[in-house]
C-alpha cells in the first residue's frame, strides 16, 4: 500500500494513522494541542527556524541554475 506524500518530505517510515471515528470535539481538541505545540516551538526556536528556512530557499552556490533557466526571473 502506497501512502500519500508527507509535508515533511519523508518517503519512508511508519504510517501515522488517525482514527476515522473521532467526534468533532475530539478532532478539535487534537488540533488545538498541535496548534499550541507549534506555537511553543515557534516561540522558542523562531530565529533558528527563520535562518534555516532562509538557507533552504537560497540557491545552492555549488550548483547554480543553468543560464536561461526558467527558475531565474532575469
Amino acid at each position: 500500500m502506497k501512502h500519500p506524500p508527507q509535508a515533511s518530505g519523508l518517503t519512508r517510515g511508519l504510517p501515522f494513522l488517525i482514527p476515522d471515528d473521532w467526534t468533532p470535539e475530539q478532532a478539535q481538541a487534537v488540533f488545538e494541542v498541535l496548534d499550541d505545540l507549534r506555537e511553543r516551538i515557534w516561540e522558542h526556536y523562531a530565529l533558528p527556524l527563520q535562518e534555516l528556512y532562509q538557507r533552504q530557499r537560497m540557491p545552492d552556490e555549488a550548483n547554480p541554475p543553468p543560464p536561461g533557466d526558467p527558475a531565474e526571473p532575469f
